[in-house]
């Protein structure tokens, strides 16, 4: 047996989350396939057991430690404790370049071998990406080198988290309509919310939800908008006069918005793949709509000194070349255009340019997934890094 057919036996990830539901996804869906797929032994720590449960029911907010999924979860508390060179993982990821607790860098410098150590980066259609992949960081006191890990859109990257059986699953329930109007059924979407255009609508706070329902409201085609209970809160109660709790749902005019429970990530998947479009937000959703192959538009995380907007620019440049629908409203959505002109913005236009783009938008979904299939999977790519580094 090679070291690389015994390498890595065990791995570890460390995860603060930070913007609510995004980090923690993209943390659990790359532990889960680490020790489904690949049989790793993983442990992964995190901050807020709260919003992990949100996305995984099976997880207990009270516990130190726990095993779900075959992965052992660990409670973060705090950066203090002392950690001995047998605790430490063979692969330790900070995810987001977050702080590991000083005592397990102190036990990771005194091991023999040295754990690979990685800092897993954002995702980013950003040029400069390709040339950080894979750079290396000496510590400036221990004998341990830290190596950045990006995902990305190019074989020049890490690629995206897809897990090995996702697209079979996905056909299998998109060909099946007994199946979709089942899981349909248990979010309380029946009859003619059925046969409507279908949307899923998850995105940050600021987004102009208002607008876009006034647009529908009034709009060539009956509307159906699912929203996770919590989401755009306030705009979802002023459009239902009501509160936004899973369940509630009221139509006017051409528009029904109905709230749905807060989802598991396997329940999320089909949400998309049921819906004919999706408005996705952050990081981890935004990956799953591509992997759907339904058309959708990315609310992204906003940052200091509008560098979102590069980065969503950057993203719309590789994957929507020639959509000018499609372009349009995802910087109206982000709030990338003139102010003025966002303000007196023609919603229904923007909508409907949308629209006209859908057959145009199909296409490059199939053109798009074959190229990123091309790029092979990212947690795959990790673990090849990761035994080239040993």
């Amino acid at each position: 047996m090679s070291q690389h057919d015994s390498f890595p036996a065990t791995l570890a990830i460390f995860c603060k989350v930070v913007d609510n539901y995004g980090d923690i996804g993209i943390c659990w869906r790359l532990a889960r396939q680490l020790r489904g797929e690949h049989r790793i032994a993983v442990t992964l720590w995190v901050d807020d057991l709260a919003s992990f449960r949100r996305i995984w029911p099976a997880v207990a907010v009270d516990a130190d430690a726990q095993t779900v999924e075959g992965v052992l979860v660990r409670h973060w508390r705090g950066q203090d404790g002392e950690v001995g060179p047998g605790e430490v993982a063979d692969i330790v990821i900070e995810f987001f370049g977050v702080d590991l607790p000083p005592g397990y860098i102190a036990a990771m410098a005194q091991c023999t071998p040295r754990p690979i150590w990685i800092n897993y980066e954002g995702l980013s259609a950003e040029e400069w990406v390709e040339g950080c992949h894979a750079l290396p960081s000496m510590h400036p006191r221990l004998p341990l080198t830290k190596h950045f890990f990006f995902p990305g859109f190019t074989e020049k990257t890490g690629g995206l988290l897809r897990e090995r059986d996702l697209l079979a699953e996905r056909d299998a329930f998109q060909a099946d309509p007994g199946a979709q109007a089942a899981f349909l059924a248990g979010l309380g979407v029946t009859g003619e919310e059925v046969a409507a255009f279908k949307t899923s609508l998850f995105c940050y706070p600021d987004a102009p939800v208002a607008p876009l329902f006034a647009a529908w409201r009034t709009g060539g085609r009956d509307v159906t908008c699912l929203v996770p209970e919590g989401v755009a809160r306030e705009q979802v109660q002023d459009f239902l006069g009501a509160e936004a709790v899973a369940g509630a749902h009221a139509t006017r005019g051409r528009l029904t918005v109905r709230v749905i429970p807060f989802m598991s990530q396997r329940d999320y998947d089909r949400l998309l793949w049921a819906c004919d479009f999706n408005f996705v937000r952050g990081e981890d959703s935004w990956v799953r709509a591509q992997w759907a192959g339904r058309p959708f538009v990315w609310h992204i995380y906003r940052q200091d000194g509008n560098l979102h907007h590069v980065k969503l620019r950057a993203f719309l440049q590789k994957y929507a070349p020639g959509l000018t629908g499609l372009n349009e409203f995802s910087l109206r959505w982000n709030g990338a255009r003139d102010p003025h002109m966002d303000e007196h913005a023609d919603w229904a236009q923007s909508w409907s340019s949308l629209q006209a783009d859908l057959p145009g938008i199909s296409q490059r979904n199939a053109a798009w997934q074959a190229q990123m299939l091309a790029n092979g999977d990212l947690v795959s790519n990790l673990l090849n890094f990761a035994r080239s580094l040993r």
